[in-house]
This record gives structure tokens, C-alpha cells and sequence, in this order.
């Protein structure tokens, strides 16, 4: 079963790309919400940091581990026939 979490391809690729640039945004956002929509009543701006740290932080680790997934051996060669 981890053998195949482990399978990468054209497609996953770009998925891991796409996410987490949506988390780094949606933490931008987030941060942004924090400082000027969100009242600070009953903890909601500190709740709404944590949500902005928690994606701030799962951005790079997703773009991280999908570089590392596709410098696998296996991995090299189904992603020399992608379409870049």
C-alpha cells in the first residue's frame, strides 16, 4: 500500500504544485483576514492565525514532498514522458 502512495505521474505532479500554492495563497488570505475582517471576539483572530500558520506550513511541505517522490528512481522515468 505505501508502494503505491508512492507512485508519481504527470498528473500527481502538477497536483502538488497546484496545492500548494492554493495553501500558500489561502494562508496569505487567511493572514490578511486576520489583521482586518475578523473581530476579536472570543479568540476568532488567533483561531484564524492558526489556521494561516497551518497552511502556511503544509505549503512547502507538500511542494517538498512531491520533489522528493519524483526523484525516486522509479519516478524518472514516467515523468520523462510528460508534456511540460
Amino acid at each position: 500500500m505505501a508502494h503505491q502512495l508512492l507512485i508519481l505521474g504527470c498528473r500527481t505532479m502538477r497536483d502538488g504544485v497546484v496545492v500548494s500554492f492554493i495553501f500558500f495563497m489561502a494562508a496569505v488570505l487567511l493572514f490578511l483576514a486576520a489583521a482586518h475582517v475578523v473581530p476579536a471576539v472570543a479568540y476568532a483572530q488567533q483561531i484564524v492565525l492558526l489556521l494561516a500558520l497551518v497552511l502556511i506550513i503544509l505549503a512547502p511541505v507538500v511542494l517538498v514532498s512531491t520533489f522528493l517522490i519524483s526523484v525516486l528512481p522509479g519516478a524518472r522515468a514516467k515523468l520523462e514522458n510528460c508534456e511540460h
